[in-house]
């Protein structure tokens, strides 16, 4: 039976060997045979062809260093105007590799490439300025058409680098003291048409994705977690131009979405983050033309979105809409001061250009803050958090005699846990900083603390907490222009009164209403108030609905309806 199976497969193996010629070119015509593949012609596969980096000789066993077969196989698609650098199933154990123009870096399912453990098989990458660094992993300076694709895995083995000590830039470090050392994940410097998508990036030993002054960027469906180490960032971009962030996952130890520098035109949205620290991180050049939507924010210890504008700086034109957060300190706090944060910074006692924050919006906020930050089970070393970072509310903060101008915050509701003392309560002097948000200490907000605005506006804002909270939820200090529409808030039979508004003119409060009583709903402070008026809505729980201290008259205040 068997012999008779095998003999017939045999024949009929071979009768099909040698007619099928024959059927395709006769029996079915001319016609058809005009439509067989042509011979393959090396030329028409120009810039289009796939390179297996096991060809060029890549073991993928954990073990070997593959570093010279991946960067050969990248080096022969560039030579070849461009292709695809294939990393099939396997971990590719590497050191500092360059992408080039025009290439394709395609992570199979399965495939890694995976940061080697000893630091001499790292370098500078090439053309990329020392910044916060330049050791890295896989890098691309002045290439154009660089894409990183694929649902494998870029894995830079950052816990092995892991020293406990941080680069050294926050707020009193020595960055010529950090640990900047070691290799960064991903870095692309003055690069053009850039796509990073579907590729997990996780545990690098540095920052996980640096774009500086790059343009036209794309990052879609990137899933980054990057705590192994200290500030492991996710995205850090910097000075650049057309930058597109959709669908993306970020869980990290540092800021998720840094964004430094002249970045302009930028879209956020799709996407999850959670940090230690903040998410969407503004400092320093001309932020503009930039919109955050429809994101989740969890998690967050540090504040999620945080604007410092120094001197010589421009914020404006940047909306946050439609965003979740959950479990978050801060949750938002924007500063500006042009003074220098160091005084070898001080300059030559020339008068300085300050700095701008104007239009910036936030549309459709719901958030749940917490009192204090917590520890990630992914995190091996415990989160530490400074007094200042206790019971945090949403900070406007100009310093001296700089003015944010034309802010607004409509349809945001959001939960405090409360717990503010009357000692809190009871502070008026507020450090004139605007560094980091934990600078100021504990604020005399439990909601919202605004000091030199110009052009305020709060349109069906309602906040409340969980705890008795002796702080009042709104704080203006030196407010000019504001326009609070339909505010809900939560009162205190304890606390001095829901809103306090200091040396403010032109504030108009709009159909407030309370949700709890309070022992009075107004409380004007100082002699530098004018035009304060409070116009319909329901106030009735406040035991009154205006206080006066510290050399506040009677006539800046209207109450109507």
């Amino acid at each position: 039976m068997s012999e008779n199976h095998d003999a017939t497969v045999s024949r009929r193996n071979w009768v099909t060997g040698i007619c099928a010629p024959t059927i395709a070119l006769g029996l079915i015509g001319p016609e058809s045979a005009a439509l067989a593949p042509a011979p393959v012609d090396a030329d028409k596969l120009s810039g289009a062809r796939t390179y297996n980096v096991r060809d060029f000789g890549a073991a993928g066993d954990g073990k070997t260093l593959d570093t010279a077969a991946v960067q050969t196989a990248i080096d022969a698609a560039h030579r070849d105007q461009g292709g695809t650098v294939l990393v099939p199933a396997g971990d590719f154990v590497v050191g500092t590799l360059e992408l080039k123009s025009n290439v394709t870096l395609h992570l199979a399912a399965k495939g890694r490439l995976l940061g080697s453990a000893d630091i001499t098989h790292y370098k500078a990458g090439n053309g990329i300025p020392p910044s916060n660094g330049n050791i890295v992993l896989i890098s691309a300076a002045a290439a154009e058409n660089v894409t990183i694709e694929g649902p494998g895995t870029i894995d830079g083995n950052g816990a092995k680098f892991y020293t406990g000590k941080g680069d050294g830039t926050g707020p009193g470090g020595n960055f010529a003291q950090g640990y900047s050392q070691r290799p960064h994940l991903l870095v692309f410097y003055r690069c053009k048409n850039l796509t990073i998508r579907d590729a997990f990036l996780t545990a690098s030993a540095y920052h996980c994705c640096r774009i500086l002054q790059c343009a036209y960027v794309k990052l879609d469906g990137v899933r980054i977690h990057n705590r192994v180490n200290k500030n492991n960032d996710g995205f850090h971009i910097n000075s650049s131009h057309y930058v597109n962030i959709a669908n993306c996952n970020v869980a990290c130890q540092d800021d998720a979405c840094a964004l430094f520098g002249s970045n302009q035109f930028v879209t956020v949205t799709n996407c999850s983050f959670s940090t230690r620290w903040s998410v969407f991180r503004f400092g320093g050049g001309e932020a503009r033309n930039i919109t955050v939507s429809n994101c989740v924010i969890y998690e967050t210890y540090g504040c999620p979105i945080k604007m410092r504008c120094g001197a010589r700086s421009r914020f404006e034109n940047i909306s946050f809409a439609n965003l979740v957060m959950d479990k978050v300190t801060g949750p938002i706090s924007i500063g500006l001061s042009s003074a220098a944060r160091r005084p070898a910074a001080a300059g030559d006692g020339q008068p300085v250009e300050k700095g701008v924050v104007r239009n910036i919006s936030f549309n459709g906020i719901r958030a749940n803050v917490v009192a204090t930050g917590g520890q990630y089970d992914d995190l091996p070393f415990p989160n530490a958090f400074r007094p200042g970072e206790t019971r945090t509310c949403i900070v406007l903060n100009g310093v001296g005699d700089e003015f944010l101008q034309d802010i607004s915050f409509t349809d945001v509701h959001v939960n405090f846990e409360g717990g503010g003392t009357a000692d809190e309560a009871a502070v008026r002097d507020v450090p004139q900083k605007a560094g980091e948000y934990f600078e100021l200490g504990v604020l005399p907000a439990h909601a919202l603390y605004a000091r030199n605005v110009r052009g305020l506006t709060l349109h069906n804002v309602r906040f409340t907490t969980n705890k008795p909270d002796l702080r009042p939820a709104i704080v203006f200090d030196r407010v000019n222009d504001a326009a609070v529409t339909t505010l809900a808030a939560q009162g205190n039979p304890q606390a001095e009164s829901v809103v306090r508004i200091i040396n403010s003119r032109d504030v108009l409060l709009s159909a407030p209403r309370l949700l709890a009583p309070a022992a009075a709903f107004l409380q004007i402070e100082g002699q530098d108030n004018k035009a304060i008026t409070v116009d319909g809505g329901d106030i009735s729980r406040a035991s009154r609905p205006l206080a006066l201290t510290r050399g506040a008259t009677e006539n800046v205040a209207r109450l109507r309806g």
